[in-house]
Order: structure tokens, then sequence, then C-alpha cells
């Protein structure tokens, strides 16, 4: 009995909703744009946050890293000290925390600097990072062709260089780049070995970790790069010439266990404080950073979707105002229908039923409509949409449950009316 009064409940709206084809377009249309833009919203927002939790995860949660920073300038040092800068990291540095921390796994050092990277006439003014054979395990460093730096290569101090995908692009638009020499700064000259795939750059992450294009980078071994170029880093800038003495630029301390990971920083954070006291050291802990982003970008997407949820609500607002006229329209047919037997739960169950006809239509072509320009946006806006599973089950949940809330009242006032009043109304 209950299914075959729905049934006949859901005839009556389908015509009487058809009946009225434009009106009930525009009512439904609120709620289509509502679902769609909570859709688009929650996707660019879930794009936003996998993006930076990626760049953060880049850099292993049990991983900590150490980076020498540059001290700044109080105006109190001599000109020959400006002139010559020692700061950083040091050989010590790294034999301390290998031996006396015992949670260390592994403490992998690398220097970076910029020279110039020359084939020919072709330039590049790339980045020189001097690394050991593990480095792309703990930066998540792919090799496309070719090969990376070896253990033989460290030991044997050889000339060879894994070069980052843009500059091989630019030092090598036609010719294969592997076997090629290639100079690096003044004379010396290194057997590319390797091409790394394409990365995206990175934003800055961390109070010291700044934006780097992994592109442009050129890989040397470590053991190569204390032979060839030494301690003393010599720039000229601005007609001036200044030195620098940077042993390490920065250190990966790899730990055994994600539960050791504060601990190892605490310990790290105190060995820095004792040794560095200019401050030229930063400690920066991926794992503190990863939940950070994460926590973040979490209440980002969720404003976002509450940004997006008002539209529903506008449009729920439309559908009440819409059937609020509908029932006053029918008020006459109404009155007939009590007077002819009808309950008042039938009428309810009518207006609700017509309710939710027009918010469940709104609420799927709102879910097509959100997902077709989640796609179009990522393809021709080339800005990153990630539709979770659970977006458009939310989105179309949310909208079904405005319309049923806003089409309570409606439905109660036609219910409630007296039949005698309703039958004499013009």
């Amino acid at each position: 009995m209950f299914w075959t009064g729905l049934i006949h409940s859901l005839r009556l709206g389908l015509r009487n909703i058809a009946a009225h084809r434009l009106r009930s377009s525009l009512t439904a249309l609120g709620m289509v744009l509502g679902t769609a833009s909570v859709i688009v919203m929650l996707a660019v927002g879930e794009a936003a946050r996998y993006e930076a939790v990626e760049q953060i995860k880049q850099l292993g949660a049990t991983n900590l890293i150490l980076r020498s920073v540059k001290p700044t300038d109080d105006g109190r040092q001599s000109a020959a000290r400006r002139l010559l800068v020692s700061y950083g990291l040091t050989w010590a540095d790294l034999e301390r925390i290998r031996s006396t921390i015992p949670t260390v796994a592994s403490a992998t050092p690398t220097r970076e600097f910029r020279k110039e990277a020359r084939f020919r006439e072709r330039r590049v003014d790339a980045r020189i990072v001097a690394v050991t054979p593990d480095y792309p395990v703990l930066n998540s460093l792919r090799v496309e062709r070719g090969r990376f730096l070896t253990d033989e290569d460290d030991r044997t101090f050889a000339n060879v260089v894994v070069l980052g995908a843009e500059a091989a692009a630019q030092l090598f638009p036609r010719e294969d780049p592997l076997g090629q020499s290639v100079r690096l700064g003044g004379s010396h000259f290194y057997r590319v070995v390797g091409v790394t795939e394409r990365r995206s750059p990175t934003a800055g992450v961390g109070s010291s970790l700044a934006a780097q294009d992994y592109n442009l980078d050129a890989y040397i071994p470590f053991s190569t790069d204390r032979v060839r170029f030494g301690k003393m880093l010599v720039s000229i800038q601005a007609g001036s010439i200044q030195a620098e003495q940077l042993e390490i630029s920065q250190i990966t301390i790899g730990v055994h266990r994600l539960e050791e990971v504060r601990a190892t920083a605490q310990l790290l954070q105190s060995m820095v404080d004792q040794f560095h006291p200019k401050q030229d050291v930063v400690l920066t802990v991926p794992l503190d950073l990863l939940e950070r982003a994460e926590q973040t970008q979490r209440l980002f997407t969720m404003v976002l979707g509450a940004i997006a949820s008002i539209a529903l609500l506008v449009g729920g607002i439309g559908i009440m105002n819409i059937m609020l006229a509908t029932v006053t329209e029918r008020t006459r047919e109404i009155g007939i229908r009590r007077a002819l037997g009808a309950k008042r739960r039938d009428i309810l169950r009518q207006f609700l039923v017509e309710t939710m006809v027009l918010s469940t239509a709104g609420g799927v072509l709102g879910v097509l409509l959100g997902v077709v320009s989640a796609l179009v946006i990522t393809r021709l806006a080339e800005l990153p949409t990630i539709i979770q599973l659970w977006s458009p089950l939310v989105s179309l949940g949310v909208s079904l449950g405005v319309g049923l809330v806003f089409g309570v009242y409606p439905a109660r006032r036609a219910a409630y009316m007296d039949p005698i009043e309703a039958i004499r109304h013009e």
C-alpha cells in the first residue's frame, strides 16, 4: 500500500513538473549550480592539498635536514671579513652526527653552488650539486637516460656529471648528451653519464629550504667537488669579489623509525646550538611540516566547500519559494482532494515527492556538470584538480538533504489546509 501510494505520488509529481517545464528547470538550476560549485571547489582544494603534501613527502617523513644558512651582515664586520665569509656545516659536524647520535641510520652530505655549464657555444646557469650515490633515494630523484653517480665515481674522484632535464635540453638540443663533455665553472670538463627525469619545481618549504628547480641541476661526485673546487667558492657581484668558505651545504639525516624522528631532532638542535652560535645552520623536520601542511590544506578545503555550499543553500531557498507559490496555485485542487478522501499524509507526500524530484534532478545534473567542469579547468586553465570519490556523493547527498529540509514547510502548509476554505479559494 505504501509503495503504491508512493508510485502514484511520483507520477502526479512528474506530471505537475512537466506541466511547468520552464519554472521547474529554473528551480532545479539553483541546485545544479550549487552542487557543481561544491564539486569544483573541493577538487581544486584537494589538488592544492595533494601537491603541498607530496612536495614535503619527497623530503622524507623519516628524514631530518640540516642546512647551511649564510649569516646576515650586521655592518660591524671589517671589510676583509666581509670579503671572506666562512659559515655553515663542516666535516666535523658530519662525523659528529654519525658517531654520537645512535638513532641516525644515514647522514648524507651535499654541497650546492652556481656555476656556468658550457657545451661549445651553448651556456646554462646551472646549480652544481655535489652528492653521494644515495642522493636519488633520499630525494625521490629518477634517472631518465644513462645512470646516476656510483661509489666508484666517488672513490676515484671521477669527472662525471648527471644533468637535469632542462639543462640537458638547453646544452644538447639536437645531440645525445650521454658521453659528451661539458665544462663546469673553470677549465674542468665532465663527461655526461646520465640525465634525470623532468621534475616540477618546488615551492619554498620551511624556513630554510628555498624554492628549487631540479631541472637545471648538474650532479657531480662529492669527492670530486672537494678536489676540483675545494672549500673556497669565489664569486663576483656588482664588481666586487667575494669568497665563501662552505664545506657542506646540507646534511640529510635518516632515522630507523618514524617514532625516533622528534627525539633525533632534539639532539641535532642541541648540537647546532652548541657548535654554531652564529645561527648559520637551520634544522628542518619534514614530518612536522607534513602534519602542518595536511592540517592547513584540510582546513582550506573545508573553507572552500563551505563557501560553495552557500550556493546550495540559495538553491534550497529557491525550491522552497517555488513550492510555496505552487501550494498557493493549487489550493483549490488540495481542497477537492481532501474532500474526496485524501489524507493529510497523502498531500504531504505529494509535495515532498515533487520537491525531492527537483532536488534529485538538480543534484545529479550538478554532479555531472561539476565533474566535467573540473576536467575542463584542468585541460584549459592547466589548474590541477582532484575529484575524490566521496566528493560527488557528499554533494549529491547534501543537495537531497537541502531539498528535503526546504520542502517540508510547503508540504506541511499544503497538508494542514482547511478543506472547506481550500475549495472556496479562487
